[in-house]
């Protein structure tokens, strides 16, 4: 079995001591209520005259520069007698210990731990988030260490939920074979009820507290699901155990190797629509077992921790796990086909409504995505695009089209095993840009540059009707109606109403509207930030509404004339006549089968002819686009 342990040893950074380094970590819980994890760093093995000690400054799979270093306090260092070792700090996540060789020694700090967010470490009376990247100090040049974490759970805390292996005979300890398996690997402390499962003999566990009345059944029935879809699209199970680790309220997760990060509330899960957006993104975390931490563009691993890594690829690590967490959905029977189709509309509209995409193709979404994603401003709103958008629109295209090109030979999903096989696998690396285009390319049996040239490269409109007529689809563009819009968005703020965007060359922006301006009144009606969406809309196109705003102290009054509703929503359909290849390639899409449509000898293609023939291609492109 391909283990997490050996995946990572081959994504490991180069520099690997031949000395028998080793780290023991013990983690303190004893302190709650001041939010502060208490860390013993025992360093055995290491004689050098100097050590240099490093904090990460972000976390993989979490594309913002956090800064962990910033919560770290009353740094103390000593050897094995006790007397203290004197100490720099040489920079904001480096720690300069001068040992003058004494091994072993230790190294004590405390860490402040009220985050907010999935990547980082939290500890409070309910229960302690260890985010290894934000807790855990490694010795500079020395990733490759092999480490262990002893974990003093507070008092009544019964569980510790982790992808680590436990030592034997040692409670509450666990141990990686290095620092990039540490760091990729949370634990989270409580008394967290534990729901297991296996899938092909390998278990997995679903850890988290407050599940009140989920219905375990179901969620365990369509986790398992889930699981296995996804391992028959890959072949395999690349790992020996899984944890789904839930930390309680929320709305995100992050991926690890053998484990994934989550926030919801089970309370809102009797919900059918909350329901599918969280077993969404639970298949989404999962799915990036493979695509992010074994399929992978060079640039994500090794890791540098100390700043960002970029790539342009963050379309095909992001956004093709978009496009599979819906597909494996509908592949395993959790989506009919129709709901299926609404959900894609639903992603392709997302993309076609966001006005970034006129200024940023996919590719360069992908570098910016340190700070074009998270954390964007009203500026980014208007000129960037999601990765996420963007990708899960590209997985669809070269999905279909290998389909057509090789007679639903092969797709989407054969790239996907074969960069599992050939890179993460045989190579024990990622792949580059070039190399992963040639595997896309190779496996359609044609150039591809009409996708990657362009769609992936500029800011071309697509041609929906080209590709999705393959699967014998069209896009329609539900008709707007009378409704207006203004081109700017508000929200609400303890009970006040402000602009987050304003749309460039729109309406609001032409009559002076700001962002952070404050609308008192929308036509001396008083309103929260969904009435004032509603007043807006049934004003309808070429309207004059006056809105009372407060800026910079100041009151004053705009008359903006409101525009026709530029956001579209559009719905997929299936054509009322499709040629057997479009019915194949749509059959073996949605079920995951790639199988050679039957073809009668008055359609088989003449020999050395090509089967993209003159009269197939006005059948496939009979749709019609946007």
């Amino acid at each position: 079995m391909y283990t997490a342990c050996l995946a990572l040893l081959a994504f490991s950074a180069a520099a690997d001591p031949t000395d028998a380094a080793r780290i023991a970590f013990t983690v303190s819980l004893a302190r709650p209520i001041a939010h502060t994890f208490h860390v013993e760093m025992l360093c055995e093995g290491i004689r050098d005259e100097v050590v240099e000690l490093k904090m990460p400054a972000w976390s993989p799979g979490y594309y913002v520069i956090l800064d962990y270093a910033k919560n770290v306090s009353n740094l103390r260092a000593r050897d094995a007698s006790g007397r203290t070792l004197p100490w720099e700090k040489t920079a904001k996540n480096a720690w300069r210990v001068t040992t003058a060789g004494a091994s072993p020694f230790t190294v004590s700090y405390d860490v402040w731990a009220l985050g907010s967010s999935i990547a980082e470490s939290s500890l409070d009376e309910r229960q302690a988030f260890l985010s290894p990247t934000s807790l855990f100090l490694h010795p500079a040049g020395r990733i490759r260490t092999p480490a262990t974490v002893t974990v003093e759970p507070f008092d009544g805390w019964h569980r510790i939920s982790t992808g680590l292996d436990p030592v034997k005979d040692r409670p509450n300890t666990f141990a990686a074979p290095d620092f990039d398996v540490l760091y990729d690997s949370p634990l989270l402390a409580g008394n967290q009820e534990v729901l297991s499962f296996d899938v092909n003999g390998v278990p997995h566990t679903f850890e988290g507290r407050d599940l009140g009345a989920l219905d375990r059944a179901r969620f365990v029935a369509d986790l398992k699901a889930m699981v296995g879809a996804a391992v028959g699209l890959m072949g395999e199970i690349p790992y020996s155990r899984y944890a789904f680790i839930s930390i309680g309220p929320g709305g995100g997760g992050l991926e690890h190797l053998n484990s994934q990060v989550i926030t919801f509330d089970a309370g809102k899960l009797a919900d059918p629509a909350e329901y599918a957006r969280t077993l969404r993104f639970i298949t989404h975390e999962y799915f990036h077992n493979f695509n992010v931490k074994r399929i992978r563009p060079v640039a994500l691993g090794p890791f540098d921790y100390d700043r960002e890594n970029y790539t342009r690829m963050m379309w095909v690590s992001e956004g093709f796990t978009v496009y599979y967490e819906d597909l494996l959905l509908a592949r395993n029977g959790f989506y009919g086909a129709d709901q299926y189709l609404e959900r894609l509309a639903e992603g392709l509209s997302s993309y076609e409504n966001a006005p970034g995409r006129h200024f940023q193709s996919p590719a360069d979404s992908s570098f910016d995505s340190w700070f074009g994603y998270f954390n964007r401003n009203e500026h980014l709103q208007n000129t960037t695009v999601s990765p996420y958008d963007s990708g899960l629109v590209l997985a669809l295209l070269i999905d279909f089209r290998i389909r057509h090109e090789t007679r639903n030979r092969t797709s989407l999903d054969d790239v996907m095993r074969t960069l599992y096989r050939t890179w993460a696998k045989g190579k024990g690396r990622g792949f580059t840009d070039q190399e992963f285009r040639q595997v896309c390319e190779s496996t359609a049996g044609v150039p591809l540059s009409d996708i990657f040239d362009e769609y992936v490269a500029t800011t071309k409109e697509i041609d929906y009707s080209r590709y999705l007529g393959y699967a014998g689809l069209a896009l329609e563009n539900e008709p707007a109606g009378t409704a207006g819009e203004l081109g700017a968005d508000v929200e609400d703020r303890n009970g006040r109403v402000f602009v987050t965007r304003v749309g460039i060359g729109s309406p609001a922006s032409l009559a002076g509207l700001s962002v952070q301006d404050e609308v008192l009144a929308l036509d001396t009606t008083r309103c929260d930030a969904r009435k004032f969406r509603e007043l807006v809309a049934s004003r309808g196109s070429a309207k004059t509404v006056r809105l009372l705003v407060s800026r910079h102290d100041t009151t004053r009054e705009l008359a903006v004339i409101v525009g026709p509703k530029t956001s579209r929503t559009f719905r997929l359909r299936r054509l009322p006549e499709t040629t057997p290849l479009q019915k194949a390639i749509f059959d073996g899409w949605l079920s995951g089968r790639s199988t050679r449509p039957a073809i009668s000898s008055r359609s088989r293609p003449r020999r050395g002819r090509s089967p993209s023939t003159a009269d197939e291609r006005s059948l496939v492109n009979s749709g019609t686009g946007p």
